[in-house]
């Protein structure tokens, strides 16, 4: 079984979360991809995050796919950081091709994540074009992972590639985001903002 792990605050999820997981899954050849939703980022202030419950309800609502499981793994194991969540799931579930999900924005922040090198020995990696967030081979874990890349043509291999391995995947974008999606709320409770 091959399985895409997609991590997130999921704050709120969107459109654009579901379509880079449909992407992932037809490209790399996934039998399903896992939404896991953090109790809170490490990297961002969480005072305002709303309860892990609603997001997990909204996630599934916006998930809306057979193929799309939404998850709360990191609070039931009790982790905060994406390198514990993938070492357990990987020690857990033998037999089964993890591939973490990402999208540009992030590998432009990655190597700021705890243990981002140990994350990419673990499993191979997918990165998602975004509008406004495109590759860019630039970022310093785009440069320290450069020659682990596997040629977009060859995507459907990286499930079963050794890692580290990673692939920038094109496809159809959407230029939502849930920061943009926060702040459009905000907007509208308070028109003075």
């Amino acid at each position: 079984m091959t399985i895409g792990l997609f991590g997130g605050s999921f704050n709120p999820p969107h459109e654009g979360h579901r379509r880079a997981s449909l992407l992932a899954l037809r490209r790399l050849g996934l039998d399903q991809v896992w939404w896991l939703v953090t109790p809170g980022n490490p990297l961002k202030d969480n005072a305002a995050l709303p309860p892990l419950p609603a997001r997990m309800a909204a996630a599934r609502r916006a998930a809306a796919h057979p193929d799309i499981e939404v998850s709360d793994a990191e609070a039931a194991i009790g982790v905060r950081f994406t390198y514990d969540a993938i070492a357990y799931l990987t020690a857990r579930c033998r037999g089964v091709s993890f591939v973490w999900i990402m999208g540009a924005d992030n590998l432009a922040g990655f190597h700021s994540w705890q243990r981002w090198r140990e994350i990419a020995h673990l499993v191979p990696i997918a990165v998602v074009d975004r509008p406004g967030a495109t590759f860019s081979p630039s970022s310093r874990a785009a440069h320290a992972l450069a020659r682990y890349r596997i040629p977009e043509r060859r995507a459907r291999s990286l499930a079963r590639a050794a890692p580290p391995a990673w692939c920038f995947l094109h496809g159809p974008r959407s230029a939502l985001s849930s920061t943009i999606l926060r702040q459009g709320r905000k907007s509208e409770q308070d028109p003075a903002t």
